[in-house]
């Protein structure tokens, strides 16, 4: 059997932080704390399940983070 990969942790950080920040200025600060990838999505945009690690999503409605994950 092959060995399990050794998967990057994500950053530790509280994503409630989040909601309510506008979109650039929350995107901005995830960088500085560590997230490889941040994504702001419109609400109720198609997106894939997929997770990726180091990977952080807004949805934002009028420029203003309403929700935060983690993937």
């Amino acid at each position: 059997m092959a060995p399990l990969p050794h998967l990057p942790a994500d950053p530790d950080d509280d994503l409630t932080a989040y909601v309510g920040l506008r979109a650039a200025a929350a995107a901005e600060r995830a960088r500085a704390r560590g997230w490889a990838t941040v994504r702001t999505l419109a609400p109720g945009a198609i997106v894939t399940m997929e997770y990726m690690a180091g990977r952080l999503n807004f949805e934002a409605e009028d420029g203003v983070v309403r929700r935060c994950w983690k993937g």
